[in-house]
């Protein structure tokens, strides 16, 4: 199984990849269809639980996808296949 924490830090930390290109896709309740997206640029730090953004801290477990390069790294559900 594939999880948010573990793709994103393989973005992060493997050479010829690049965090900053991502896409992250989000449970923001609030929101219009309480999904919001982000550009991994805006990801501050990835801690053990939770990532941090420059407006939030944001659990894994809310992320829906993960897209990067035109290719979906993650999708946690049918929901997910939906966003675009």
């Amino acid at each position: 199984m594939v999880y948010p924490r573990d793709v994103l830090n393989r973005l992060r930390w493997t050479k010829g990849e690049s965090l900053r290109e991502a896409i992250v896709w989000y449970v923001h309740r609030g929101v219009p269809g309480n999904v919001k997206k982000i550009a991994g640029a805006s990801i501050i730090s990835l801690g053990r639980g939770f990532f941090d953004t420059d407006e939030a801290t944001i659990p894994y477990h809310r992320i829906l996808r993960i897209d990067y390069n035109g290719r979906i790294l993650f999708e946690k559900d049918e929901r997910a296949k939906e966003l675009a």
